[in-house]
């Protein structure tokens, strides 16, 4: 159970998140901010590679959605439902002309844009885009690997077998779309992906790689990798977040205890590389005294991961300590992290890292980050909170 001096500090704070969302709308009205905000204040999404300024592209716009239906969700306002209802007709449009879809993350793109309104609302046609969408993501999974390829069109030398530890969280539309079809060959498939990340991304220790590669003819392991994170053998603190919420998701649709089990070892490893204010560093090779940037958003989707977590295991010691250790994550994120007194920021959590190596959205705010933010915040408010994912 939530402890009530957390629940008070996250009722002021989610005061302050509805705020700055609804003053976000006049400034996005239907169009989409950037990835990460620059200066701690987010542009409209770049006008690039034939898209205009605003436009719906790339693998984050729907944590803009998200953001609306969480509001919605807790206010009841319409001006929150209207602008979701919204982007619900440009996600129809961008499904329909596959625009920017050669990515595993339609999971993410869909789920927030389309399965929230399905869930909330009953809007037909998210439910028709939803499932329009996940046959889409299905183009993706290579049979002989039993992977949904994460990067690249299919015929790419380069790019071919290849997945992340972040598409974890992409098969949640797969189940759902198996439940409002009755179709199993969405979940049959979301199922072994999740498999073989458990046989072969997760190392021995806990940890994970951030990308991995299979022989597309044999699904024989190849090889880890990371993108984004300090090394090969390092570990990313955000695709160590997603590896908690995401296997611990697909315990929840499948019951496959090792996905429990998976779930609990990597979030081990996470709460052991907390650092004082246990807010981690953007690899988990980092500790105190680092002068390295903190990445809140991988916090905050641990938190969201953790509580999510605890619904599934019984009373125990290692329960509390999981409730316990999402509850002071949270705690510091409010206290530390978010924007609430200051009036120059528009994200609403900030110091986090999307790509530290390529100097992308470093100690910025981000969608993902806000999103992950307020979706911790609902939950400890809502303790029984019916998930979007």
């Amino acid at each position: 159970m939530i402890s009530p001096g957390l629940q008070n500090k996250a009722q002021i704070a989610l005061e302050c998140t509805l705020g700055i969302i609804q003053s976000n709308l006049q400034t996005f009205a239907d169009k989409f901010p950037d990835n990460t905000t620059l200066n701690n204040v987010y542009p409209l999404r770049k006008a690039q590679h034939g898209y205009e300024a605003g436009d719906n592209y790339g693998w984050t716009t729907a944590f803009w959605s998200g953001l609306l239906w969480l509001a919605y969700e807790m206010t009841d306002k319409h001006i929150f439902r209207d602008s979701g209802e919204q982007h619900i007709l440009n996600f129809t449009n961008r499904v329909q002309n596959d625009l920017d879809l050669d990515t595993h993350d339609i999971g993410f793109l869909y789920t927030l844009s389309c399965i929230a309104p399905h869930q909330l609302i009953h809007h037909k046609q998210a439910k028709e885009t939803a499932i329009r969408a996940a046959e889409r993501l299905m183009t993706r999974y290579l049979d002989k690997v039993g992977v949904f390829q994460a990067w690249g069109t299919l015929d790419d030398p380069q790019l071919r077998g290849n997945t992340i530890i972040d598409s974890l969280m992409n098969m949640p539309l797969l189940y759902r779309v198996s439940q409002i079809t009755g179709d199993e060959r969405f979940a049959q498939a979301a199922h072994q992906h999740v498999c073989r990340l458990r046989d072969d991304v997760v190392r021995p220790n806990n940890t994970t790689f951030h990308t991995f590669y299979w022989d597309i003819e044999t699904g024989k392991p190849l090889r880890g990798k990371t993108a984004q994170g300090h090394s090969d053998d390092s570990c990313w603190a955000r695709g160590q977040a997603w590896s908690i919420y995401g296997f611990t998701l697909s315990y929840h649709y499948t019951s496959d205890t090792s996905f429990l089990e998976t779930a609990q070892g990597c979030a081990d490893y996470f709460i052991a590389h907390l650092p004082e204010d246990h807010v981690v560093y953007w690899d988990l090779i980092f500790g105190n005294e680092s002068d390295e940037p903190r990445d809140s958003s991988s916090a905050a989707i641990a938190v969201c991961g953790l509580l999510e977590l605890v619904k599934h295991l019984p009373e125990s010691e290692k329960r509390q300590h999981y409730l316990n250790t999402a509850e002071t994550i949270l705690g510091s994120l409010i206290d530390n992290y978010s924007v609430c007194k200051q009036s120059d920021a528009n994200a609403l959590i900030l110091h986090s890292v999307y790509d530290k190596k390529k100097s992308k959205g470093v100690d910025e705010g981000c969608l993902w980050g806000d999103y992950f933010y307020m979706e911790a915040l609902v939950r400890t408010l809502k303790p029984d909170w019916k998930m979007y994912w």
